[in-house]
């Protein structure tokens, strides 16, 4: 820090102001010592000062570092905390001070280094974090370190602070810690140009947090819970796929497929909404084949060359003709790639599945099914809204004369209408048979479920087989 050959001689009477500084400052209380704390640092940082008396200053400030009173080592690092040439030493010694004293430098000062800010995370409070996490530049390094070992509040802050880099393995580690946190996950959703990895980590984060929230409540059966979260998963994970760049849906299925969840359900979900990108992929990340042969392949669900893809991904007979019959059925039904299912799409597939005579395949119709069902719903709950606005936008007039507002519908009447509407699925007429169509849930046994649900390897066709496969196609 100093030179000690510059103290070696007795210094000239102008090299004595420090240390009569000193001398006086030991006398005084502390709203003076902090006022005198203060005209030290800033003559050490602004006065033209010769070697001599520019070392005696430094170790004035370092002696401060020992006042008793927290209000004068505070006034030393307010006068340090933004300055560019503040001595390291004393700067990292203010950040290990009480947080009240650290907070200052640790919020501002740029003579701290990564590694000093990463360590004194470690050791700070969580007022301390805070001020590292609310820096005008928080690089990957710190960032990391504060969503490993910091606290709710320190990392809340972190990521409201616009200027600090985290990156997508912190983002990640973030969201195992906080998953369960929603106005964390909301502040990592407003993240810019946040990976569709990510956002799928969240949405799973959420859904077991409310699958888990109304189990505990006992307003559901764990089972049908598990069962409501998964469908809502899924739903979610289809409906974040379609706006994926090509390079962010090959990364988002990757990640499902490493994290367990890609399943054929998850594949017949994304057909029926029309979104065609996402089983290709999907299967030529399960085949492991180039993505021109995979798409050659999967030009006619139909053909021959489709059959060996689907083989060569490992799915089962039964799944492979589940696929084959939801993209066949977007494509006979024009569908254009949406959030949600198409219904005309999953009628469509279920009827020609019904022509297969497959073992397995019964798990696979109920399964889409479920899916026509949902369909249907999500088609009444927009008929019910559309409705509403058409009746608002026709009786302004009436509403002007009236004085009192006009009641909801009630929810007797917004039943009728729903059952009305869906009174026209499939012939339906009676009102029993409606509600029983509506609430069908059909069941999959546990054992075929995860048959259905998984893709495990099953053969593997030879290249050159395929290769044939694909130019035919």
């Amino acid at each position: 820090m100093t030179n000690p050959a510059l103290f070696a001689a007795e210094p000239p009477l102008e090299h004595n102001i420090v240390r009569r500084f000193l001398t006086w400052f030991s006398h005084a209380d502390s709203d003076a010592r902090a006022d005198a704390a203060t005209a030290l640092a800033r003559a050490y940082l602004y006065s033209d000062l010769d070697p001599v008396t520019r070392a005696e200053a430094e170790l004035g400030l370092a002696a401060l570092l020992d006042d008793p009173s927290a209000h004068v080592r505070r006034a030393l690092a307010e006068a340090l905390a933004s300055a560019e040439n503040a001595p390291h030493a004393i700067v990292l010694a203010l950040a290990s001070d009480q947080s009240e004293v650290a907070a200052v430098v640790l919020a501002r000062s740029p003579a701290l280094l990564d590694a000093d800010l990463v360590d004194c995370a470690a050791i700070g409070d969580q007022r301390a974090q805070v001020a590292i996490a609310s820096r005008a530049k928080v690089n990957v390094g710190v960032s990391a370190a504060l969503i490993e070992i910091g606290g709710a509040e320190a990392v809340a802050a972190l990521l409201a602070n616009p200027d600090a880099r985290i990156g997508p393995v912190s983002l990640k580690r973030l969201i195992e810690r906080f998953g369960d946190d929603a106005a964390m996950r909301e502040a990592v959703l407003e993240r810019p140009n946040l990976p569709a990895a990510l956002r799928h980590e969240l949405v799973s984060a959420t859904a077991s947090t409310l699958a888990k929230f109304v189990s505990e409540c006992g307003w559901l059966a764990k089972e049908r819970a598990e069962r409501i979260t998964r469908d809502a998963r899924e739903q979610a994970t289809a409906s974040l796929a379609i706006d994926c760049s090509e390079a962010e849906l090959a990364g988002l299925i990757a990640h499902l497929r490493a994290s367990g969840v890609l399943t054929v359900a998850l594949m017949m979900r994304a057909a029926l909404s029309g979104d065609r990108a996402f089983c290709v992929v999907a299967l030529k990340e399960l085949s492991g084949l180039p993505a021109h042969r995979a798409e050659a392949l999967a030009r006619e669900p139909r053909g021959q060359g489709f059959a060996a893809l689907c083989q060569k991904a490992g799915l089962s007979p039964a799944a492979s003709a589940g696929l084959r019959a939801c993209l066949s059925a977007i494509d006979s039904a024009c569908v254009a790639a949406g959030a949600n299912v198409s219904r005309a799409a999953a009628e469509a597939a279920i009827a020609e599945l019904r022509k297969i005579a497959a073992p397995g395949l019964g798990d696979v119709v109920s399964f889409v099914s479920r899916l026509s069902v949902e369909a249907a719903r999500e088609e009444a709950r927009a008929f019910l809204d559309l409705a509403r606005l058409e009746i608002d936008a026709a009786e302004p007039a009436r509403l002007s004369v009236v004085a009192e507002e006009p009641e909801p519908l009630s929810a007797a009447a917004e039943e009728a209408v729903t059952l009305a509407i869906l009174s026209s699925i499939e012939g339906v007429n009676d009102e029993d048979e409606v509600i029983e169509y509506v609430e069908a849930e059909p069941k999959i046994s546990p054992i075929k479920l995860a048959e259905f649900g998984a893709a495990a390897p099953v053969v593997a066709l030879p290249d050159d087989v395929l290769e044939a496969m694909a130019e035919a196609a």
